[in-house]
Order: structure tokens, then C-alpha cells, then sequence
């Protein structure tokens, strides 16, 4: 007895258990499902609270969501309750467009991507960052961010931070202490006038960098200040005050290296050889009429060069030019290499000149290899070489005069012959999807900062619609473009944008046409489904009032036919039970209406006999005459003739032969 009853005991506290965990849990769900804030929408992992004009982060966000928008507010620093920092599973949020004036405590403690953009910060303290370990990218872009605003060390409490942009704000100098993980650094768009020379020397993992748009000068740029970014592929020195490039860039890595719109006179024989992976070198819009022979030499990866909107002169010096721009391989992309000097070669391309128009001093010669192309991109072999003597440097290009030593020339370095299978910067490919998507993907055989797309539709007519455009990070490579009308006609155009995000039409982008696939009804598509239900809608009505129309015609014209019969036959009928005389025909022609009661089949008779209507008692016993009207000398006479049956029918007179035609 006392084994069952504990066992019973035992089986009792199971049950408790069972549905104790039950409740729970449903407790736990619901609280998850009911945590949004009455100020906010919430959608699944979303929780979005822009643009309501809240001055503060509402209270109640529970767990669960991994999105927070708080964008396009009114909240300040002050606005953001303790609760908040003890949410754990929010992940990315959005503060941009608020009125922040310093970095805000109380965040998400596991946000890993937070946008801090367009606000007003002018402080960063490290209590701050400490508070974020898990934070890999921050967008700090246009505040008002100064360097002594910046506490030292702050950005290395972030100790995953990945991604840092600081581009549009107040920055003299590079913060101290950045985080050693940094993989890309954006401070692009500041007052930085002078980098030291230990800047960069903790962020070895360090891939991209952009100092565009700043005030640094050949002497700002301590010397070997990228040189031990040996993971560093992308440097971007763009609108600054250089008049040469720095010396000792980062060899190990570098792919693409930015130095436009600056005021660049002379370039270095030597400042470029080590970059032998170096692929993209753009030197347009600075003060170069002629670079120095060889300077090229050490690309041996180079796939685009972009020397537009310099003063090139071309004279004696610019001979190597023509040879090595001839020499390159098709896949080599080389743009601006155009005379701006003399006046009667000015926007001549230098490819494409004629040697004899180049004028150069009596005693210079041209080096003998510039006189013959090389087959292949290999160095040509010489078995005779003319005699030399020291070289003597005119207009920066080297000649040699005859002597009697035999000094060995210098040979060109020509790029290797492995370049990228096809000739355009750009190869697009588009795929339909379906009816309203269309898949765009493309190539760039040199790296570049972003892309933008753009498609507009084609009507039959040739006019186009209003074009719409996407801009893509420069790593991206695929674009869906969604939401595009069935059986239509689009053209699709990708651009390659420089740092500025702008372009030039023409350059360096790639167009093509594609139409769309007619709307299917199996589709899994929603936007598909409903264009296909509102086009069956549509279909709908106008079947049915096509019908509707024809229904309408044909019962107009069957009333109308109706109405003519019967206005025909009112005008030849009679309108009453009696005979009636048609002034119209000779007067031994009438006609006789029938009543209700009569069913006989009355006619119009001939002229000497007459359908006599019978009822249907007379027609069931089979009695009836049939009796000429009136006798060929048109006498008429009628009398009764009884029968038998006491049936009484009208009679010829008896003044004529033959005058009863009775049957019974």
C-alpha cells in the first residue's frame, strides 16, 4: 500500500513538471510574440519605430527581434533606457537621420552593424565602445566627429570592429588606437592634413583604405606610412594636394591604387615597380605632360590605366609611349593618352601618332628597341648591339650616342601574356526569372569602388519610361531587379562609378536589352499572381460587357422586329367581332374576327365559299355544311336547315338547284 501510494506520489510530481514546463514556455512565447512597443510595428525579427517623431527609444522591446529601425526621429542622447542594453538578441540598428550629439551608451549589448550617420556626434568615449563587444560595423558618416572629440583608444574597445566609416567630418589627423582587426578604414571627406608614420602600423589586416578629398601634401605622408599594409589591396589618395605619389606604397597586396585629381607633375621611375599585382592605377585630372621611360615597367598585372585630363606634350619624349601603348596586349585597357600640347597635334591620341610629326632635338636619338615591335610580350633579342656611351638624359628620355664601348641597352619590361579572356572592362549577363524579375550579373576584370545599374522599359513606340537605377559595392558582382511589368521590353545598363560616385556616359559601361516573360498563373510569385489576377479581372469585365453589348444589340433588334410585325398586322387585321368592310379592296372581300371562345382557325375566304367556324362540340359529332355565298347571277338568299339533330346551319335558297348540302 505505501509502494503505490508513492508511486502515485511520483507519478503526481511528473505531471506537475510536464505541464509546469508546458505553461512556461507558452508564457515565454507569448511574451515574445506581445513585447512591442504600442509606439512601433513589429514584423517576425523586425521591430520598426522610424520616423514617428519619438524623442527617445521606446520601452518594452523584448527578445526575439535581431532588426531595430529607429531612423528619422527626434532622439538625443538622453534617450536611451538601461532596459534596452540588456537586450540580447538585436543585432543591427538603425539610428541614422536623429539628433544625436555623441556616441549613445545603452545600446543592444550584441549589436554587430549600427548606423550612426547623419546626426550631430561630436564626442566618441571609450565607456562607450566598451559596451559593444560583439560590434563588427559602424557608420559613423557625416557628424560633426573631430579628432580631440575622439578619446584615445576609443575605436579599440570595439574589438571585432571590421568595417569603420567616418567619411564628412572633422577629423585633422587618423584616430589613435584603431582596432586590430580593421579590414576596411573610410576617412574620405575630412580635414586630415598630416599622417604619422605609425597611423596604421596595428592594422595589419587592413584592406581597404580612402583618404579622399583631404589636405595632404607630398610632406604630410611620413615616409613608410602604408608600408607594412601587406594585406592592404585597395588605396585611395583621390582630390588631395600630392605633386608626386608617396614613396614606399604597399607592395604585398595592392590592386588598386587612386591618386586623381591632384596636382601630380612627376612620377618616379622607380615609385610603382614593386607593385607587381597592382591592377587598376588611375592618374587622371593632374598636372603631367610626360612621364619618365620605363615607369610602367614593374606592372606586371595591370589591366586599366586612366591618365585622362593631363598636359601631355608630345614631343621627343612621348616616343616610348607610342611604342609601349602598341606593344601592350588587347585585354590592357589605356584611356587619356591625348596631346594637349603642341597647338597642331592637340587631341591627337598618342597611339595613333606618326612618329615623323614629333619633333626632337639634331643629336637625339631613339633607343634601336623602340624601333621594332616585339612579336610577343616577351623581351625582343638582340644579336647586335650598337656601340654606347654614358647615357646623357634629355627631356627626360634616355639616348646614346656612338662611341666605342658596348654597354648593355636597357631591355623593356613588358606585362606577362596571361590577361583576362576577354577585351571589354565590362561583360553583362541577364537572366529572366520570371514575368517581373530579371537577374543581372556581370564582370570587371579590374577592381572598382561601385556600380550602378539602371533599367528603363521600352514601349513599341521607342519612347522609354523613366529610368530607375540601383548603386552596388564594388565587390558585388549580382542584382535582382524585381517588380518589372510581364511581356516587356528592358534595357539594362551597369556602370563602373569612381569614389565620388559618379561616371562618365560612355565610359567604362555596358548596355543590353531583355524582354520579360508573359504572366503565368502557377506562379508562386505574389506580385506575379496579382498583376496575373488583376489582369484576369480585367479580362473578366470585358468579356462581360462585350456580352452584355451583343445581348443588348440583338434583344433591340428582336423588339423592333416584334413591334414591325405587329404594327404590320394590326393594319391588316380587324379589330372587332363583327364584319367589317375594306374600303380599300372590292367590296366582296371581308373577314370575320373570332371571340375567346371561338377556337376555330378563321382565313380569308374566296370569293363564293366561306369557312363556317363550328365549336368543338359540332367538330366531335362531324356536323357542319359548307354553302356557296351567293349565285352566279349574285343573287343571295339564306334559310334555315333543320336536321336531325336539331342542329340548325344557314341554307342556299330554295330558288336554286341543288341548294342543301347537308351531313349529319
Amino acid at each position: 500500500m505505501e509502494f503505490q501510494v508513492g508511486l502515485w506520489n511520483n507519478d503526481w510530481n511528473s505531471f506537475v513538471r510536464f505541464w509546469f514546463t508546458v505553461l512556461l514556455s507558452l508564457h515565454v512565447q507569448f511574451d515574445l510574440v506581445a513585447s512591442c512597443p504600442k509606439e512601433c510595428r513589429c514584423d517576425k525579427m523586425y521591430i520598426y519605430c522610424n520616423e514617428r517623431s519619438l524623442t527617445s527609444v521606446p520601452l518594452g522591446i523584448g527578445e526575439g527581434y535581431k532588426f531595430l529601425y529607429l531612423h528619422n526621429n527626434q532622439i538625443n542622447s538622453a534617450g536611451f533606457p538601461m532596459e534596452l542594453h540588456n537586450v540580447a538578441s538585436v543585432e543591427t540598428v538603425f539610428l541614422y537621420g536623429n539628433q544625436l550629439d555623441e556616441f549613445p551608451l545603452n545600446l543592444p549589448r550584441n549589436v554587430k552593424i549600427l548606423h550612426l550617420q547623419e546626426n550631430n556626434i561630436q564626442t566618441i568615449s571609450r565607456a562607450a565602445l566598451a559596451q559593444l563587444p560583439k560590434l563588427e560595423e559602424l557608420h559613423l558618416d557625416d557628424n560633426s566627429i573631430s579628432t580631440v572629440g575622439v578619446e584615445e583608444g576609443a575605436f579599440r574597445e570595439a574589438v571585432n570592429l571590421k568595417l569603420l566609416f567616418l567619411t564628412k567630418n572633422h577629423l585633422s589627423s587618423v584616430p589613435i588606437g584603431l582596432p586590430a582587426d580593421l579590414k576596411e578604414l573610410r576617412l574620405d571627406e575630412n580635414r586630415i592634413a598630416e599622417i604619422d608614420e605609425g597611423a596604421f602600423q596595428n592594422v595589419t589586416n587592413l584592406q581597404r583604405l580612402l583618404l579622399d578629398g583631404n589636405l595632404l601634401e607630398d610632406d604630410a605622408i611620413a615616409p613608410g606610412t602604408f608600408k607594412n599594409l601587406v594585406n592592404l589591396k585597395e588605396l585611395s589618395l583621390s582630390r588631395n594636394s600630392l605633386t608626386m605619389p608617396p614613396p614606399l606604397l604597399p607592395s604585398v597586396s595592392l590592386t588598386k591604387l587612386n591618386l586623381q585629381e591632384n596636382q601630380i607633375k612627376d612620377i618616379p621611375v622607380l615609385v610603382f615597380s614593386e607593385l607587381r599585382k597592382l591592377e587598376k592605377l588611375d592618374l587622371s585630372t593632374n598636372l603631367l605632360q610626360t612621364v619618365p621611360q620605363g615607369v610602367f615597367d614593374g606592372l606586371r598585372s595591370l589591366t586599366y590605366l586612366n591618365v585622362r585630363s593631363n598636359h601631355w606634350l608630345c614631343d621627343c619624349a612621348i616616343k616610348w609611349i607610342v611604342f609601349w601603348l602598341k606593344s601592350l596586349p588587347s585585354s590592357v585597357n589605356v584611356r587619356g593618352f591625348a596631346c594637349h600640347q603642341p597647338d597642331k597635334l592637340k587631341g591627337m591620341i598618342i597611339r595613333e601618332l606618326n612618329l615623323d610629326v614629333l619633333q626632337c632635338p639634331a643629336s637625339t636619338e631613339i633607343d634601336p628597341w623602340l624601333t621594332r615591335l616585339p612579336p610577343s610580350p616577351s623581351p625582343p633579342r638582340r644579336t647586335t648591339i650598337p656601340p654606347r656611351t654614358t647615357p646623357v638624359t634629355t627631356m627626360s628620355t634616355t639616348v646614346f650616342h656612338p662611341t666605342t664601348t658596348n654597354p648593355t641597352p636597357p631591355v623593356p619590361n613588358f606585362p606577362p601574356a596571361h590577361y583576362p579572356p576577354y577585351e571589354d572592362p565590362l561583360k553583362i549577363s541577364l537572366n529572366v526569372v520570371n514575368s517581373t524579375c530579371v537577374e543581372v550579373s556581370w564582370e570587371s576584370y579590374f577592381t572598382v569602388t561601385a556600380y550602378k545599374v539602371t533599367w528603363v522599359k521600352r514601349s513599341q513606340n521607342l519612347m522609354m519610361d523613366i529610368s530607375q537605377e540601383r548603386t552596388v559595392p564594388g565587390e558585388q558582382r549580382r542584382l535582382n531587379l524585381y517588380d518589372l511589368e510581364p511581356r516587356s521590353k528592358y534595357r539594362i545598363c551597369v556602370y563602373i562609378l569612381d569614389s565620388l560616385n559618379s561616371y562618365r556616359p560612355g565610359e567604362d559601361t555596358i548596355c543590353s536589352e531583355i524582354r520579360t516573360k508573359s504572366a503565368s498563373k502557377n506562379s508562386n510569385n505574389p506580385s506575379e499572381l496579382d498583376q496575373v489576377a488583376q489582369q484576369d479581372v480585367t479580362s473578366t469585365l470585358l468579356l462581360a460587357g462585350v456580352i452584355g453589348g451583343v445581348v443588348l444589340i440583338v434583344l433591340i433588334i428582336l423588339l423592333s422586329l416584334f413591334c414591325w410585325y405587329m404594327h404590320k398586322k394590326s393594319r391588316s387585321s380587324c379589330s372587332s367581332s363583327k364584319w367589317k368592310y375594306n374600303r380599300g379592296r372590292r367590296k366582296d372581300d371581308y373577314c370575320e374576327a373570332g371571340t375567346k371562345k371561338d377556337n376555330s382557325i378563321l382565313e380569308m375566304t374566296e370569293t363564293s365559299f366561306q369557312i363556317v367556324p363550328l365549336n368543338n362540340e359540332q367538330l366531335l359529332k362531324g356536323d357542319f355544311r359548307i354553302q356557296p355565298i351567293y349565285t352566279p347571277n349574285v343573287g343571295i338568299g339564306y334559310r334555315d336547315c333543320h336536321l336531325s339533330n336539331n342542329s340548325i346551319v344557314y341554307c342556299k335558297s330554295s330558288n336554286v338547284p341543288g341548294v342543301e348540302f347537308c351531313h349529319t
